[in-house]
């Protein structure tokens, strides 16, 4: 049987669970929240729409950390989001104590399970839950490339009119300001972005790709995105469920690949039924090089940070 469970039922976690029930792949899904009557509520009511919408999954809200029990997967999202200019590095303090303490009920109740992190600051957090979790690389890894991706081939796609279907890209780096769209891997229906893309357009897409989750913000006033990081980690969840293999820019804890080691950052990964089952190395510019050196050193101002 197939058992995912979610620690924090709140916009992102109760998006991500409405999308993987609609998949129709997962026996189980659980909600963990410490405010137990709105997660139940959230549950009962996900149940009721699968009546409609034609999926049989069961969905359980909680607050019982003992409810994680036999979960194949286990997608971290509790944490304080952003507020309108707050930089995601600001959570550190707040955050790390929550994913500390997530950790602590998985290694207690299902110790086996492939983690999934999505708390911010993310890479930051990927660190802190791995130095706690004392698992195996390949089964704890982040969300956060695959969302980031998503937004830069969203904008790409309005500035061309091409199908965001058909257009090929890449986000790599830190989940933060310094992230790195790779230009040199980004292709629009078969050709090279700049042929399609004026210079200064694209740089402009770049900049509101790094920007993505900051504009939302802004806008919401309150609180952060949900939909797009909902869809995100549903893609990633589906692609271990499924054993796919399938290449996806995921934060993983790199030891010497791209010639960084012992720190999480966002590179592409295939995923399959055993989590990161190999780390892919992409060819980069010398100019895309140097960008990512810039992010990784961003990544490791957080993790030196936390002492």
């Amino acid at each position: 049987m197939s058992k995912v469970s979610f620690i924090g039922a709140g916009f992102v976690g109760s998006t991500a669970a409405q999308y993987l029930a609609l998949k129709n792949i997962c026996d189980e899904i659980v909600l963990i929240d410490l405010n137990e009557g709105p997660t139940k509520g959230k549950a009962l009511d996900l149940n009721q729409a699968g009546a409609t919408l034609g999926y049989d999954t069961q969905i359980k809200g909680s607050s019982d950390f003992e409810d994680l029990k036999d979960s194949q997967i286990v997608v971290i999202s509790a944490g304080k989001p952003r507020d309108p200019g707050m930089d995601r590095m600001d959570l550190i303090r707040i955050n790390r104590e929550i994913v500390t303490s997530c950790i602590k009920q998985v290694r207690k109740f299902c110790l086996d399970a492939i983690v999934i992190l999505v708390t911010n600051p993310l890479d930051v957090m990927c660190y802190v839950a791995y130095q706690e979790a004392g698992m195996p690389r390949e089964k704890i890894f982040g969300m956060a490339g695959v969302l980031d991706t998503s937004r830069f081939r969203t904008f790409l796609a309005w500035e061309t009119g091409v199908s965001k279907g058909k257009i090929e890209a890449w986000v790599l780096g830190g989940h933060g300001n310094q992230m790195v769209p790779v230009l040199e891997h980004t292709k629009i229906d078969g050709k090279p972005v700049g042929e399609l893309v004026e210079k200064d357009k694209l740089q402009e897409i770049v900049e509101r790709t790094r920007n993505g989750g900051g504009e939302i913000v802004e806008l919401l006033g309150k609180g952060s995105a949900y939909y797009a990081p909902g869809a995100s980690i549903v893609e990633m969840v589906e692609a271990i469920l499924t054993d796919s293999k399938k290449t996806l820019p995921v934060s993983v804890y790199l030891q010497g690949e791209y010639g960084y080691s012992d720190l999480f950052l966002g590179v592409p990964a295939k995923l399959g039924k055993h989590g990161i089952e190999e780390i892919v190395e992409l060819e980069l510019a010398a100019d895309t090089k140097k960008l990512l050196d810039d992010s990784v050193e961003e990544v490791k101002k957080g993790i030196e940070s936390l002492d």
